[in-house]
C-alpha cells in the first residue's frame, strides 16, 4: 500500500510502499477514504512531540470501510464505516482507566503516534476505539470529527456549566467545529485570532461568533469561560485577563508553548485554568450524536495523500480554513 512516513522528526514525510498489516485477536483491518491533518501530526512532525514510533505513518482522523477483523471482533462487520480517532488503547485496569479517565491511562498507545496512523491505504484499529460514522457526512466531512471535534468537544465540556459567553482563541479546526455546538447550546461565542487575520475572524462570524478580533484586544464583554487551542503560552494570561471572575481558561492543544509569567491578579477570584489530555470514548459517543442535532459542518479542504508535505505547510503557515483532510487514492 501506499503510505507517508515519518522517518526522521524535522524532515518531509516520504511517499513509501510498504506491506499491508494483518489484523491480530481484537484487531479491525480498515481501508482508510479519509484522514484530516491536525496541529498534534505538526507538532510530531517537528518534533515538538518527542516520542513517536520511528518510522511512523501519521494521521489520527481516520474514516474508512472494515475490510477484515481478527479473532474476537464481535462490533463490526466488513463494510462497515468507522472513524478512528487519537486515543488507540489502554490497559483498563489501571485506576484511570477504573475512574473513567482513560485519557490519562500510563499505558495508552496513540493512533499515529505510538502506534501508525491513517497517512495510508490501510491501517489498523483495536474494535474497542473505533466508531461508527453518522451517515450523514461524506468522508472528507466526518474525518475533522474524529480528533478536531473530539478535542474541542472535550474541551468545551471541562470549562463547565452556566455559560453565556465563551471566548475561543485560534480560530483552526477545532474551534470551527466547536463554536457551532456552543452556538447550538446558546452561547455568545467571541472568537480570537492571530492579529490581522480578518479572513478567519470573518469565518467565526460565519459560524456564529457574535464578536471576532485580534487575540491581543480585550471583547467587549467579559467571558465567562475561554478555550485555547492555537499552541501559544501567552494567550493564557491574555485569557485569564478577558476572563470574569470564576471563569475558567481551558488549554484544548497537546503542546503549547512556555506560558510566561503573569501577575497573580489575573488569577485571582477564583479563575481556573486547566488542560484537556487525550479524549475518552465517551467524549467520542457524545459527540458523534450531537454533531447531526446541530448541525455541525465541517469546512474541508482536500489533499491527495501524496500532498501531505504541502497540507502540514499551509497548516504551519496558517493558510487553511477549517480543516485539511487527505483523500485516499480509490482503487482495489
Amino acid at each position: 500500500m501506499q503510505a507517508m512516513v515519518l522517518e526522521e522528526p524535522g524532515q518531509p514525510l516520504q511517499l513509501r510502499q510498504v506491506p499491508v498489516p494483518r489484523p491480530d485477536r481484537g484487531q479491525v483491518l480498515v481501508k482508510a477514504a479519509a484522514c484530516g491533518v491536525c496541529r498534534t501530526d505538526l507538532h510530531i512532525v517537528d518534533g515538538e512531540l518527542t516520542e513517536p514510533k520511528l518510522p511512523l505513518i501519521p494521521g489520527h482522523e481516520i474514516i474508512g470501510t472494515v475490510v477484515e477483523t481478527g479473532r474476537e471482533v464481535h462490533a463490526f462487520r466488513m463494510g462497515d464505516r468507522v472513524g478512528i480517532p487519537w486515543l488507540g488503547f489502554t490497559c483498563g485496569r489501571c485506576r484511570y482507566c477504573l475512574k473513567g479517565q482513560e485519557n490519562l491511562c500510563g499505558d495508552a498507545r496513540f493512533t499515529g503516534y505510538t502506534l501508525d496512523g491513517g497517512f495510508a491505504e490501510y491501517t489498523l484499529v483495536d474494535h474497542r476505539y473505533a466508531f461508527p460514522v453518522p451517515a450523514n457526512y461524506t468522508d472528507a466531512e466526518a474525518a475533522p470529527l474524529l480528533c478536531a471535534g473530539l478535542i474541542g468537544y472535550r474541551t468545551l465540556r471541562l470549562a463547565g456549566d452556566g455559560i453565556e459567553r465563551l471566548g475561543i482563541y485560534g480560530f483552526g479546526a477545532a474551534a470551527h467545529i466547536v463554536a457551532q455546538i456552543a452556538v447550538y447550546q446558546g452561547n455568545k461565542v467571541y472568537a480570537f485570532t492571530r492579529p490581522g487575520d480578518l479572513q478567519a475572524q470573518a469565518f467565526a462570524r460565519r459560524l456564529g461568533a457574535v464578536w471576532a478580533g485580534d487575540s491581543t484586544a480585550l471583547p467587549p464583554e467579559p467571558l465567562d469561560a475561554a478555550l485555547i487551542f492555537a499552541p501559544v503560552g501567552s494567550l493564557i494570561p491574555a485569557a485569564l485577563q478577558a476572563t470574569d471572575k470564576g471563569g475558567v481558561v481551558v488549554s484544548g492543544g497537546i503542546h503549547m508553548s512556555d506560558i510566561p509569567a503573569f501577575p497573580y491578579r489575573l488569577l485571582w477570584e477564583e479563575r481556573i485554568i486547566r488542560s484537556v489530555a487525550n479524549l475518552t470514548r465517551r467524549d467520542g459517543e457524545e459527540l458523534l450524536a450531537i454533531a447531526p442535532r446541530v448541525p455541525v459542518r465541517t469546512e474541508v479542504q482536500i489533499f491527495a495523500l501524496a500532498q501531505a508535505n504541502e497540507a502540514l505547510d499551509r497548516l504551519r503557515e496558517g493558510r487553511i480554513e477549517g480543516a485539511a483532510v487527505l483523500q485516499m487514492p480509490q482503487v482495489g
